[in-house]
Formats: structure tokens, sequence, C-alpha cells
């Protein structure tokens, strides 16, 4: 069992690459879906230091708010993968 947390918008293609990547894997995470606008993203922002989506939390590593999905998915596969 792990601890992620994927903050993601709907219909953000950037954030179904990561979250195709969770299901290949077969990891659970908690989803938490953020406003559109950049300016009401107060929470990711507090996590990630910046408003755009996906970000990647995953305590457990010591990831406390990781961006970009090139990014997430290579720690996903590297951390988590066979």
């Amino acid at each position: 069992m792990t601890n992620l947390t994927l903050y993601e918008l709907p219909g953000c293609p950037y954030c179904a690459k990561v979250k195709e990547t969770l299901a290949a894997l077969e990891l659970e995470y908690e989803s938490i879906e953020v406003p559109r606008s950049h300016g009401e993203r107060t929470e990711v922002k507090e996590v990630s230091g910046q408003t755009g989506v996906p970000v990647l939390v995953d305590p457990d590593h010591d990831v406390e708010g990781m961006a970009e999905s090139d990014d997430i998915v290579a720690y996903l596969e590297e951390t988590y993968g066979a």
C-alpha cells in the first residue's frame, strides 16, 4: 500500500499520462482535483510551489510535490516498477 497523492485536473492529457502509469503499476493513490483557475489552486501551490498539474506527493519517499508528467512517470517506474 502506498500513500501517493496526485493533484490533477479532469481532461488534462499530462495528468492522464501519469494516471495510466499508476494504473499499469497497479498503484493505489488519492486523487485531488484542482480548480480550473490557476488563481484558485492554493493547495497545489502550497505543496509544489507552482499551480500546474499534475503534481505527485509520495511521503514514503520524501517526495513533497513533484511536477512535470515525464518526471513523475520516470519516478514511478523507477521506484515502483518491476
